[in-house]
């Protein structure tokens, strides 16, 4: 035992890891010693977080800055009823800590920006990336990049899910490919649905995040061969898997954090940048004075079910089915949850003659987040 700092109750902890020829008080040793950054503690979040705190991790360090939603539970497993409306950064600290007395965990109840990526990047070892969302995906990848960290990269989308690591350092002090040689540039905002508006198998984070956990153990320990340079892919539903190899782009060059929502294509919700777009300062003074328009809501009837502003549900699949219940000649506000399927809508009304169509940036989202409770007063009535 002599170089290892373990307690009895540690040595009793850790004995199916220490059994392991490969792994033993040497890999035991380097988990203690590492420092890891979660960020989002989320359905994929919350295996990862478990199962690092489990393995012994001597440092976690946890970004999220929302809270719990009734939503969250079918696949969030850290969570339970009690904790909707609390801080899931908070609850996921006194959940690992619980299980696992001997770690540190550091809770940082914030949102990953450029303004604080590179100092919260730099102070650990590897980062575990748990988002759901392209901007703060490069943001973590160029962050990494830039401190000089690895980056070990999942996400998941109704049954299918991805890992890969990204950075990792090779024997000759050389990098890895990172996640710009893999997806150099973002797909159209309007193309990717996230998995609140596309959906995702509750089982599959549990699935995908273990998966994440075991690379990030890996990557720490030098146990196994990490997944750079390469992307596993699962699809839950033909229970199939493939492995894709992507190399390094000698061109790509990564100078400095930018602006990742502008980067990435998407608006800013307080900021209306045409006269197709409205925000939601906007809806309201029209709502204030009166004015007459169709508010159209084209989420699914269980989203509308659970939340509504006051709007006419027509969902977007079967909107071309309902354009007769519509008035071409009045003018119509398209919202959804976040603006993506709304921009969508809001376009086909416009390819079949509707000339006064609007698209809500930032959706329900955005207006609950500015004017809470409060419901638009708009005509709802039959075009």
């Amino acid at each position: 035992m002599e170089g290892y700092n373990f307690s009895k109750e540690e040595l009793n902890r850790y004995a199916r890891h220490f059994a392991i020829p490969e792994f033993g008080l040497a890999g035991q040793e380097k988990l203690k010693q590492s420092k890891v950054l979660v960020v989002g503690a989320g359905g994929l979040g919350s295996p990862v977080l478990l199962y690092l705190a489990a393995a012994g991790v001597g440092k976690i360090g946890i970004v999220d800055f929302d809270v719990v939603d009734t939503s969250n539970l079918q696949r969030q497993v850290l969570y339970t009823v009690d904790d909707v409306g609390q801080s899931k950064a908070q609850l996921a600290r006194k959940r690992i800590l619980a299980m696992n007395p001997h770690i540190e965990v550091e809770v940082y109840q914030e949102a990953l920006t450029r303004d604080n990526a590179l100092q919260l990047v730099s102070q650990y070892d590897v980062v575990a990336d748990g988002t759901d969302n392209f901007p703060t995906r490069y943001l973590v990848n160029d962050a990494c990049v830039l401190t000089g960290k690895v980056n070990v990269y999942a996400s998941i989308f109704r049954f299918e899910g991805q890992v890969s690591v990204f950075n990792l350092s090779a024997a000759d002090g050389s990098r890895g490919p990172n996640y710009r040689d893999l997806f150099p540039e973002p797909p159209p905002p309007d193309m990717v649905p996230n998995c609140a508006e596309g959906g995702v198998l509750g089982v599959l984070p549990g699935i995908i995040g273990s998966l994440q956990a075991s690379e990030v153990i890996k990557v720490i320990t030098g146990v196994g061969e990490p997944l750079s340079g390469r992307l596993f892919l699962f699809d839950a539903a033909a229970f199939s898997t493939r492995v894709l190899k992507f190399p390094i782009n000698p061109k790509l060059e990564i100078k400095e954090l930018i602006d990742y929502d502008e980067f990435c294509g998407i608006p800013k919700p307080s900021q209306a940048v045409n006269s197709f777009d409205l925000n939601v300062q906007q809806l309201h003074e029209l709502a204030e004075r009166g004015e007459d328009f169709l508010l159209l809501d084209v989420r699914e009837e269980y989203e509308f079910a659970t939340d509504e502003m006051g709007g006419k549900l027509i969902p977007l699949n079967t909107l071309p089915s309902a354009f007769s219940q519509l008035n071409k000649d009045q003018r119509i506000i398209v919202h959804c949850r976040s603006g993506q399927r709304s921009k969508k809508a809001a376009k086909l009304l416009q390819e079949n003659g509707f000339q006064q169509v609007h698209n809500l940036l930032g959706g329900i989202l955005a207006w609950r987040e500015a004017y809470g409770s409060k419901n638009i007063e708009a005509k709802v009535a039959e075009g």
